[in-house]
């Protein structure tokens, strides 16, 4: 299969979607990759790299899209790119579509088989194409926290970890997935007062058998929420809902009354964001204030740590893109009932139950839109 890796044009998205040594794999299975001029030299895989480990150099995106049948990036396809989309594709990234109807009618039209990291899933119902990337937002989450915190960065001015004779902040973390669960840890290790608000009672017996007295968990409901983040120095939203828009779990009424200087950290926002005064930012103008409450809402965080990020989503994805090349797209889809949770739309049709509901679409099962492949 002809695989194509084009450069990300999001803002500061230094990311790509596959590393030399991936190529490498794939050339040694007899596969042609077509990677786009300094996709990788950002965070040091370079050209040459690229050709030792056998892909072909395009000097344009457009390059790139017309020699590929399989895309494979990171960050979802923006207006330019979406226009080069067409029948003969498949791309393989994250897409995020309920909250973006732009992209999602665009796709459609298109007519490609797009298929969304974050919806790929595992025999056990987990989401190992959104862990890595999880993983490094959610610890990412408590370094940016602790900086806008600072005063100079309009925060209250408080250490996380206090000192001694000083009481430490309070983070509150909504969600104890693999976001919440990373943030945590990187919390306690700083020394901050933690609480985690999850509606899963086994999530909150992991997490407490974990870090015993070291955290605090919650059942969530709305009062809890509601006197958690009016307390907290750094609230994280984490929470997730596979494929749907994220529930808007803090209110604009709760931000007015949070403490002057408090920080709200929107990891949920690829998904719409779990607050209603949140939107996306980027990592150029990466916090906005609303109500004296410094909102941290980046859409693409793991883009500021590239090279890591890179390297931990590789090792996700490798193993399907290798798939979809072997097998090509439908059979591998076909073949794979996880690889084809991750289908969100093909064939002029939305397959995924979340997107469908967050834009009032029909739902066309998978399997019924594989036979029109």
């Amino acid at each position: 299969m002809r695989i194509g890796v084009p450069k990300e044009i999001k803002n500061h998205e230094y990311r790509v979607g596959l590393t030399p040594q991936s190529v490498a794999e794939l050339r040694a299975l007899g596969h042609e990759i077509w990677v786009e001029t300094q996709a990788g030299a950002a965070i040091g895989f370079s050209d040459a790299d690229y050709m030792k480990a056998g892909a072909h150099i395009a000097l344009e995106a457009v390059k790139v899209f017309a020699e590929a049948e399989l895309i494979v990036k990171v960050k979802e396809p923006l207006a330019s790119e979406r226009m080069r989309l067409h029948p003969g594709h498949t791309l393989f990234t994250y897409l995020h579509l309920a909250p973006d109807r732009a992209q999602t009618d665009e796709l459609l039209a298109s007519g490609a088989t797009c298929i969304a990291y974050e919806t790929v899933t595992d025999a056990q119902g987990r989401l190992p194409l959104l862990a890595p990337m999880s993983e490094v937002a959610g610890r990412m989450s408590i370094q940016v926290g602790a900086s806008c915190l600072e005063k100079v960065h309009g925060g209250r001015g408080v250490l996380l970890g206090g000192v001694p004779g000083v009481a430490p902040g309070k983070v509150v973390i909504l969600g104890g997935g693999v976001v919440g669960s990373q943030a945590a840890a990187m919390a306690i290790g700083l020394g901050a007062d933690v609480s985690i608000l999850d509606k899963n009672m086994d999530t909150l017996r992991r997490l407490d058998a974990q870090y015993g007295n070291r955290i605090t968990t919650l059942y969530s409901t709305g009062a809890a929420v509601r006197e958690q983040v009016l307390a907290a120095d750094l609230v994280i939203g984490s929470v997730l809902i596979p494929g749907a828009t994220a529930p808007k779990l803090v209110s604009a009424a709760m931000v007015r009354q949070m403490k002057p200087g408090a920080v709200l950290v929107d990891v949920a926002i690829d998904q719409g964001g779990c607050a209603e005064t949140s939107r996306p930012t980027t990592h150029t103008h990466p916090t906005y204030v609303v109500d004296e409450v410094v909102h941290y809402c980046v859409a693409n965080m793991p883009g500021g740590v590239a090279r890591t990020s890179t390297l931990a989503l590789n090792n996700a994805t490798l193993p399907f893109v290798i798939a979809l090349a072997d097998k090509g797209t439908r059979r591998a889809l076909e073949a794979d009932l996880h690889l084809r949770h991750g289908l969100n739309v093909a064939a002029g049709a939305v397959t995924n139950p979340g997107v469908a509901a967050a834009h009032q679409l029909p739902c066309v099962p998978a399997e019924e839109v594989l036979a029109r492949l």
